[in-house]
């Protein structure tokens, strides 16, 4: 592995003989790009200004006093420079992506099109409400449809992802313990949940207690009776887990918390695996979130927006966030502090400025209008058969721990175990980018020692399944082999694999010259 003469990034890939394939580093349509501090310089600018000095300011003596040191480029530099990173890029519009528990699925343009529409794309927040009627409408049906897919008794649609809703079930928790004058400290949280869990019970002030998984990756129900008692405010149980796996016990797992004097909330993530199937409400859920951006299908990666409703039982709705949208006679309106009144008067409160992300509940909207009940069903499905296709078509040559505790859900879940020669999981995830694949989350759920886990979605084809699935059984039995190669792996990326241990220990997070300290093979 060589380094570029500035000594703070890996060098492109090299032919065996450890040298450049081609004089300018570039290979066909692969560009080699430097950063922006290489190919501009500080004494140049894409635009002229006049050499005029202001006669007065008003920074008040805080006046830079010398250069910035920011490279100047031309117009086309800069966008040439952006576009060939963009070609860089891995997207779900190029191939499948296996992140297990994100649902990575791809996103109808319809959708696309629908959030574009004028009176949802361009409405302001602040806008009077009876300017934005139909996006009131469209919220509260977004609303509609969750409550009747989960079995709840409300939801909150303001969270604004994820890890949000989270924030938003807890509270509704707290508060619902607190108006009974009940103050529990402790949040259970199983070893199978998602890792966000018990990082949001924290940061909601609650003690954070883990719950074992049994030998099928499932909750241990009698460890979790057996700590259940006073101090006990709530379960954050993931289901399905994030081993792949349905809970079966769920409704006891309820029972015997709400007997306890405790709530539940469910980790809806992984929604996509039994929408249109199951009925959380059914199984005892007090609250869940929904990530809008996964089992929905609006735009999911590159940091965001995102979408996370919480739905809530009838114990938890009046402690619900403001504000939330209410139908008032013929119209809709906003419930807000000053119209909350008494009927709603025990909100915990508000979460986020505004009424939550229209463009998500635009694509949700759209999304589930043409499905229809029918075909959401169909999404649970199929998503659940290609998991399954992906387990049974590897179990084989790979590990598979819970293969044997009948089938997976959303997810299939492998192991590094039997791997040769040194070579673990990361080995073959990044061999796995030489194949043209995004790898797989890995090392995660933490039950599993070198987990690799694999989530194909209901929208990849059997054509790209059965293409994956050949990179993966080439790929697990060289490592099984021990074959040494991987270690290098990937060769044929715009970068060469990072020393991941330096990296983290000296990063290098600002522009130097080649002076730099090496962060990089």
């Amino acid at each position: 592995m060589t380094v570029n003469p500035s000594g703070w990034r890996p060098s492109a890939p090299a032919n065996e003989q450890g040298e450049a394939r081609t004089v300018t580093g570039n290979r066909a349509l692969m560009l080699e790009e430097g950063l922006l501090f290489e190919i501009g310089d500080t004494e140049t600018t894409g635009v002229d200004f006049a050499d005029i000095k202001p006669a007065a300011t008003r920074l008040g003596g805080l006046e830079r006093t010398r250069t910035i040191g920011l490279a100047g480029l031309t117009e086309p530099e800069a966008v040439r420079h952006y576009t060939r990173l963009s070609r860089q890029n891995y997207a779900i519009d190029l191939g499948l992506f296996p992140l297990g528990s994100c649902t990575m699925k791809h996103n109808p343009r319809l959708n696309e099109k629908v959030a574009r529409f004028p009176g949802f794309a361009d409405i302001h927040p602040l806008q009077p409400i009876d300017t934005v009627q139909g996006a009131l409408e469209l919220i509260d049906l977004v609303g509609h449809w969750l409550v009747t897919l989960t079995g709840m008794h409300s939801v909150a649609m303001s969270p604004k992802a994820g890890a949000h809703g989270e924030l938003c079930g807890l509270l509704c928790i707290r508060a619902a313990l607190e108006a009974r004058g009940d103050a529990r400290e402790v949040v259970l949280v199983p070893e199978s949940a998602h890792g966000t869990n018990p990082a949001t019970a924290a940061f909601c002030g609650y003690r954070v207690e883990n719950i074992p998984a049994n030998a099928a990756g499932r909750v241990d129900l009698e460890a979790l009776k057996a700590r259940l008692g006073p101090d006990v405010a709530a379960v954050m149980i993931t289901n399905p887990n994030t081993c792949g796996l349905f809970e079966p016990d769920m409704i006891a797992i309820s029972d015997a918390v709400h007997q306890a004097g405790g709530l539940v909330y469910c980790d809806g993530a992984n929604f996509n695996a039994i929408v249109g199937r199951v009925r959380p409400g059914d199984l005892g859920i007090d609250a869940m979130h929904i990530n809008l951006h996964k089992t929905f299908s609006t735009p999911h990666g590159g940091g965001g927006p995102g979408a996370g409703p919480v739905v809530l039982s009838e114990a938890l709705t009046p402690f619900a966030p403001l504000p939330f949208v209410e139908k008032d006679g013929d119209r809709f309106v906003l419930v807000e502090e000053e119209t909350a009144g008494e009927h709603h008067a025990r909100s915990f409160g508000r979460m986020v400025a505004f009424h939550g992300q229209m463009g998500m509940f635009t694509r949700a909207a759209s999304y589930m209008l043409s499905h229809g009940a029918d075909g959401l069903k169909q999404v649970a499905e199929d998503a659940v058969l290609n998991a399954n296709y992906i387990l049974r078509s590897l179990a084989d040559v790979l590990d598979a721990p819970f293969a044997a505790s009948g089938p997976c859900m959303h997810e299939a879940i492998f192991s590094d175990r039997g791997f040769s020669g040194g070579l673990s999981t990361i080995d073959l995830a990044k061999a796995l980018i030489d194949e043209g694949f995004h790898p797989m989350t890995m090392y995660f759920p933490l039950v599993v020692h070198g987990a690799m886990l694999v989530e194909p979605t209901e929208t990849e084809s059997k054509a790209a399944l059965d293409q994956f699935i050949k990179a993966m059984r080439s790929l697990a039995n060289r490592a099984k082999a021990g074959d040494e190669a991987l270690k290098a792996a990937p060769v044929h990326a715009p970068r060469r694999r990072l020393d991941e241990t330096l990296a983290a220990r000296k990063p290098v997070l600002t522009y130097r010259e080649a002076e730099t300290a090496q962060a990089a093979e």
